[in-house]
Order: C-alpha cells, then structure tokens, then sequence
C-alpha cells in the first residue's frame, strides 16, 4: 500500500496580510494552483499566494483536523506560528519545487 503525506498549509498576501488556510495531498500542485488564480473565491480575490507555513501528516483525518485547529485561531497565533518557523516571510513554494 502506498503512503500518502498531507499537507495543512498558510498563505499569506504579505506579511500580515490576508491569510488562508488549507490542507491538501500534493502540496507543490496546490500552491502552484493558488498562485496561478486557478483557484476561485477568496485567495484569488484578495491575491493571497505566498506559501509562508505546512505541516505534513500521514493520515488525512488528522490533517483535516489540525486545518480546523488553525482556522479557529486568533489572527495572532497564526503570525507566530508563521513567525516561529519562517521568520523571514519567505516564500516556502520555492523549497518544494
């Protein structure tokens, strides 16, 4: 049997700009997705394409419930979890591909 990664992730408009939270199996495919304005509604809406946190999971039900954990979080705890990982902002798509 094959094993799958998932992938809950935070994108950002700019530092502390709009954020949007998602989970998804092909983390590169997604962003590249989200980027392109392929994906209608908000984040094409409000430009929201830069891959600034994820965590990866083996198990898609625990990936989908860490996704409703951090969309339930205060704007706050979002931009210090982003700050604790990638202090500088940086675009993480450019480590993927």
């Amino acid at each position: 049997m094959k094993e799958h990664n998932y992938y809950v992730y935070i994108l950002a408009s700019r530092k502390n700009g709009y954020f949007y939270t998602g989970v998804t199996n092909n983390l590169p495919r997604r962003v590249w997705e989200h980027k392109e304005g392929m994906v209608p509604g908000y984040t094409r809406k409000h430009n929201v394409k830069m891959l600034v946190y994820y965590e990866c999971y083996g198990d898609i039900q625990q990936a989908i419930w860490r996704e409703k954990i951090i969309k339930k979080w205060k704007r706050s705890f979002k931009s210090d979890a982003i700050e604790k990982h990638n202090p500088e902002w940086k675009d993480l798509y450019e480590t993927l591909v």
